[in-house]
């Protein structure tokens, strides 16, 4: 049976690269060897008109509409684009619809759908429905302990500590500041918080994130099911290491203070042994800041670049001994501890979140305290004096399988199949 699969995606590679977008292709590739999809995605050309939707053709079986969006980063809704979208799903007539991510889009993608009895799948990638900024990962403007973590949301608590960095500066205007963005963000939430009954499945690719948005949103236990990330297992392949001379940890990734790279330099700072630490992705504002922060440190640091997906494991981690992980926020299930996990890589990471539900403390990798550079720096000088240790725990791999490998995108695409075909009336399947 071939299905018309409309997928959703706030980005997709080349243009964004991040776990959710390299996710979305890795499925969407797989899909299209036997199904037809169509991928509504965005782009930022300052150029041409907000909101004109651009067509690309991959090949027969993969269609790409990029929307464009280069001035609207803080909505959550645009009528012109709905209508657009509207117009879209006339001429396209999916069967069924995989949202990834609605942020940057627009939440009126969800009501357009609903009107055409179009069936509607929603993978969460993280708290974007249950979080203005999508991390609970505060901003703190003018408070020097920035980046707090965040537990619940509380609208006037958003307006303080995300959105006072729109506040006029006065302080006779502040009252008048703190109401408005109250009141703003309370439409955001009560816009995501509408979409709950309106979604036919939640996807969470970790049960982290699964209980949170059962227990914090009230997303029915109905309506979500647990389902972690597939990976093309081609390229995933377990790797012949090069012994290093010095131990040599990796990172791969965005450049984002929410990944923790400014807390893994500090914590490589504190080493006295010996030991190198490569840095791979695509550069942007804050490396710069990344690399003036190392430049007092004896131990090598070296920021590689990008890195290409397909090249994983021959370029990545054939060089290293061990990746680590240190997000300062709640990853739900993060691609790389898959990845590495795939490749037989160990891997030091957070106990928090989602990561800690992937890697096991001396069974797969080793857990430090999360935000903690200190505890960190020791997992690392563990790391380094106890090489064949670390070997062997990346040995293990994937924790939820007996061989250790970790979810096929084959085997992974055919359960997303079932999803859909569950949800589309039978009369409406044609072979």
């Amino acid at each position: 049976m071939k299905l018309k699969i409309l997928k959703i995606i706030h980005g997709y590679p080349p243009n964004y690269n991040a776990g959710s977008e390299v996710y979305s292709q890795s499925i969407c590739n797989e899909l299209a060897k036997q199904h037809e999809i169509i991928i509504f995605t965005r782009e930022e050309n300052i150029y041409e008109p907000d909101f004109l939707i651009r067509k690309q053709i991959e090949n027969e079986s993969l269609m790409l509409y990029f929307v464009n969006i280069p001035r609207g980063k803080d909505g959550y809704r645009h009528h012109k684009l709905d209508e657009n979208f509207a117009k879209l799903l006339q001429d396209t007539k999916p069967d069924v619809a995989h949202i990834g991510h609605l942020n940057h889009l627009s939440t009126g993608i969800i009501d357009e759908l609903k009107k055409q009895n179009i069936p509607i799948v929603f993978t969460l990638h993280d708290f974007w429905l249950m979080c203005p900024r999508g991390q609970f990962l505060q901003v703190n403007f003018g408070n020097q302990n920035f980046h707090q973590l965040c537990d619940l949301q509380e609208n006037r608590k958003c307006a303080e500590n995300c959105y006072n960095r729109y506040f006029s500066g006065q302080k006779d205007d502040y009252e008048r500041d703190m109401d408005y963005w109250t009141s703003w963000i309370n439409s955001r939430m009560n816009q995501t918080k509408s979409i709950i009954e309106k979604v036919d499945l939640f996807i969470a690719p970790s049960k982290y994130l699964m209980n949170r948005f059962i227990n914090d949103f009230n997303v029915p236990k109905s309506k979500i099911v647990y389902l972690d990330y597939g990976f093309p297992l081609h390229y995933l392949t377990p790797v012949s290491q090069k012994r290093n001379e010095i131990f040599t940890f990796g990172y791969i990734g965005t450049h984002i203070p929410a990944k923790g790279l400014d807390l893994l330099i500090t914590a490589f700072s504190k080493i006295n042994e010996k030991a190198t630490l490569k840095i791979w992705g695509r550069e942007n504002q804050y490396t710069q800041y990344l690399k003036k922060l190392v430049t007092k440190y004896k131990n090598k640091v070296e920021f590689v670049g990008e890195y290409i997906n397909h090249n994983l494991a021959s370029d990545v981690f054939s060089n290293i001994d061990a990746i680590v992980v240190p997000s300062i926020w709640g990853e739900n299930s993060p691609l790389v501890i898959h990845e590495a996990q795939a490749c037989k890589i160990p891997v030091i990471t957070s106990n928090f979140g989602g990561m800690k539900e992937y890697v096991n403390h001396n069974e797969n990798g080793l857990l430090f305290e999360h935000r903690n550079p200190d505890d960190l720096s020791e997992k690392m000088k563990f790391a380094i004096l106890n090489p064949q240790v670390m070997k062997q725990l990346g040995t293990r791999g994937y924790l939820y399988s007996e061989n250790g490998e970790v979810p096929n995108i084959l085997e992974h695409c055919k359960e997303l199949i079932l999803i859909y075909k569950k949800l589309i009336p039978k009369n409406e399947i044609f072979v």
